[in-house]
């Protein structure tokens, strides 16, 4: 690197990212430099799809450069998302793995789950879906995709898409009117194989949706995959935050990080602020929150998620903000991870 380069970059290390609380050359963020005619010409990395702080970042690097550094007079930046490697996933073709759960039923997690994943996939990232909840799987008709069947290609099964999101669930194996009726072991076994008998491709964040409770499935994923996080999903009102509570507190004792905590269905039934009260006292990250609408319902009942079919309603605006706030927290997360190999049975 020459002197000129040198001293671009030492100038760089003045311009934070405020999301990730640290300097953008200490990120890794600086790509292709190249300062030629009085041009310096780079690429930001971006460790999130739709990081906040995109349009500040790089008026502060023109602002750090231009007439401050070896006669520069004009600053070109091109930007690219491309998720941070996480080294316990090294060689994998799965980036990060975020589970959605709640400590109750009824909060809306899946709904949760299918938003923030469709509004990912809209960011330019590229999203994958587990239904991991093997005896109650509802993502098929959220998705729009009830009647999918999918399609098996070298003894592996194809995830279905819609929205941009590549999804798997048992509702896709079963008629909708037979029950599932399984043990811990099988249900175990289950998630095992949507990981390791689906051919995913390349995927920057695969969610997990969970049955509510801190039971099985939960455990069992904690225990089989090196989880990047979990979301914790409540609904304002004090006993589902009680419940979310029991969940978070699960876990963290399985030394899993908490993503933050998402308030569903706020408003003037469910009231509000429970939520981000839990998020408070437990100090992890507030994602936001969703106000209650009938278009969630029908988005949530007819397969057309809101954060697809009308992103500018205020639920389709919380989603997508909550989305955003998934993908900072997760890429801080990342950042840090320790950096301990743990070999995951995952498709190379």
């Amino acid at each position: 690197m020459s002197d000129l380069n040198d001293q671009v970059m030492g100038a760089l290390t003045a311009v934070v990212v405020p999301e990730l609380e640290n300097d953008l050359v200490s990120l890794g963020m600086v790509r292709d430099l190249d300062v030629k005619d009085g041009t310096a010409r780079l690429t930001l990395v971006l460790p999130a799809p739709n990081l906040p702080s995109k349009a500040g970042l790089i008026a502060d690097v023109q602002s750090a450069l231009v007439g401050k550094v070896g006669g520069i007079g004009a600053v070109e930046v091109q930007t690219v998302f491309e998720m941070p490697k996480d080294p316990r996933f090294e060689g994998k073709i799965i980036r990060s793995i975020i589970a959605v759960s709640s400590g109750k039923g009824g909060v809306g997690k899946s709904t949760v789950s299918m938003n923030v994943a469709v509004a990912l996939a809209e960011a330019g990232a590229r999203v994958g879906l587990i239904d991991a909840d093997i005896l109650n799987p509802n993502l098929p008709q959220m998705s729009g995709l009830g009647s999918g069947r999918p399609k098996v290609v070298n003894n592996k099964m194809q995830p279905i898409e819609a929205y941009g999101v590549k999804i798997i669930s048992t509702g896709f194996l079963i008629d909708p009117d037979k029950p599932m009726i399984m043990r811990g072991p099988m249900l175990q076994s289950a998630i095992r194989q949507f990981f390791s008998d689906v051919t995913w491709g390349e995927i920057d964040y695969m969610i997990v949706d969970l049955p509510p409770g801190t039971g099985d499935a939960p455990l069992s994923l904690a225990q089989m995959f090196p989880l990047t996080g979990a979301v914790i999903v409540t609904q304002p009102q004090a006993v589902a935050v009680t419940d979310a509570l029991r969940s978070m507190a699960m876990f963290e004792q399985l030394d899993v990080p908490i993503v933050g905590v998402v308030e569903n269905m706020a408003g003037d039934f469910f009231g509000s602020g429970g939520g981000e009260k839990l998020a408070h006292d437990r100090n992890v990250p507030f994602l936001g929150s969703v106000p209650l609408e009938a278009g969630v319902r029908e988005g949530r009942d007819y397969g057309r998620p809101v954060t697809a079919v009308t992103p500018e309603s205020p639920a389709g605006q919380a989603f997508g903000a909550v989305a955003q706030q998934v993908a900072t927290s997760v890429s801080r997360l990342m950042l840090n991870q320790p950096t301990d190999n743990i070999s995951l049975n995952i498709e190379d």
